[in-house]
């Protein structure tokens, strides 16, 4: 049987998102009683048009397509702290409509709603977007590890916890991400955190079979500094944590830059330097938005001298795993505008996918991101391991400091993060 075949089965087989345990309990109606669904704080840097406060809070606030319905999620936002307000802020409007929404002026005062002690049953920790210092490595400082340790010191002075849902990557300092991980798990509350990207839909609808004997992985994305790094990494990691005995952790980060990323894409394999060009090419043909190298000719699949016209900002992270198995992360700016994957069997065979961003439309990859999150709150647990986030957290991290030491390869021991996934395949499938 063909590795497409198999992968195809793989995905096909698992669980459907449609089934998920906490779907009985989601499907309640606008007027349950407001005691029995589970009330929620959201804390965020703003809150504007298509910021991610804007995507996630307002889909809990006023539901969203899903599966031929429009869904209403089982948790209320009651309680909104923004940190960072103008004149394009939507806090107020929203307000104005859901009386059962109110804003606090600290984080302390949403999650206790005025009161003195814990008054909410989860945490949205949404710390994106908004006017922050970039440091001399060229990460934007979100204040989400803040916003954490002040969540966190309700529950101790609360002496209690609740879920905690953390978007995208857990902090730019890797020692902050890994203690808000230690936190959560000394005082047991459930941390989910992540990027959008591993749930939404893919094109084709397919997975890494499962305890695959994977080798290689290319991502490629579009760019975008550290912010879209984790994206893409996310992505990356959801298919290579699926391989033969788990996640296993990284030992080691090289990024590539100007000249050194093409005498790279030139030598041809990871041996030599570089990374497996039938996987680059591969997650190339999946991209939908890949520029045409000449006009008329839209079709024409780009030379090697007509990636580098195209994108000669382009950069790469290249990560090696504790067995072997090796990464290379891809940003190649002006060339594609989508996410795309492609990763080599053991046998040579090559399973290809694009993660599917409909920017166009209503950013719906959001969607199945906040159905996860509403497990997270209804069921008490995360549906996919934290580890993840953790994980790629600190890739990201790493590959922006051996670009800062001028594309030194470095070590990196404190990436020995092993983990098992969930074998379900939580993509989104309609």
């Amino acid at each position: 049987m063909s590795v497409h075949r198999r992968a195809f089965l793989s995905a096909a087989g698992a669980l459907p998102f449609c089934s998920l345990p906490f779907e009985r309990q989601a499907g309640s109606a606008r007027g349950a009683a407001a005691t029995s669904r589970p009330r929620l704080a959201a804390v965020a840097t703003v809150y504007h048009k298509y910021s991610h406060a804007q995507h996630l809070i307002d889909r809990f606030l006023e539901g969203f397509g899903w599966q031929g319905a429009h869904h209403y999620p089982a948790c209320d936002v009651v309680a909104l702290y923004v940190e960072q307000t103008g004149d394009d802020d939507l806090s107020r409007e929203r307000l104005g409509r859901h009386p059962g929404l109110k804003r606090y002026p600290s984080v302390a005062e949403a999650l206790t709603r005025g009161g003195s002690e814990l008054a909410v049953d989860g945490v949205l920790l949404i710390g994106e977007h908004g006017e922050y210092p970039t440091n001399e490595k060229g990460q934007k400082l979100y204040p989400r590890y803040e916003f954490f340790q002040q969540i966190v010191g309700v529950f101790r002075d609360s002496r209690r916890s609740v879920p905690v849902f953390n978007d995208k990557h857990l902090s730019w300092n890797w020692d902050h991400a890994r203690e808000m991980v230690d936190t959560a798990r000394e005082m047991g509350f459930p941390l989910m955190a992540g990027s959008s990207l591993p749930v939404t839909w893919r094109i084709p609808s397919i997975d890494l079979p499962w305890r695959a004997d994977a080798e290689e992985i290319v991502g490629i994305y579009r760019g975008g500094g550290e912010g879209a790094d984790i994206h893409v990494l996310e992505a990356m990691q959801c298919l290579a944590e699926r391989r033969r005995g788990g996640e296993t952790g990284v030992v080691s980060a090289e990024a590539l830059q100007g000249e050194r990323f093409w005498q790279a894409l030139d030598a041809g394999s990871w041996q030599a330097g570089g990374w497996d060009r039938r996987l680059m090419d591969a997650a190339l043909a999946r991209s939908h938005e890949l520029k045409p190298a000449r006009e008329t000719y839209n079709h024409v699949f780009p030379t090697r001298d007509e990636l580098q016209r195209l994108s000669p900002e382009a950069y790469a992270y290249r990560f090696e795993y504790a067995d072997g198995f090796r990464a290379t992360m891809l940003q190649m700016p002006d060339l594609v505008g989508d996410c795309t994957a492609a990763v080599r069997l053991r046998d040579s065979e090559i399973v290809s996918l694009l993660f599917y961003l409909p920017y166009r439309q209503l950013r719906n990859f959001f969607s199945p991101q906040v159905r996860h999150i509403e497990s997270l709150f209804l069921t008490g647990k995360s549906p996919y391991p934290v580890e993840r986030t953790l994980l790629t957290t600190g890739m990201t991290a790493a590959g922006v400091e051996s670009s800062f030491q001028q594309q030194q390869r470095i070590a990196t021991p404190h990436l020995a993060i092993a983990y098992q996934p969930v074998e379900a395949s939580l993509f989104w499938r309609s």
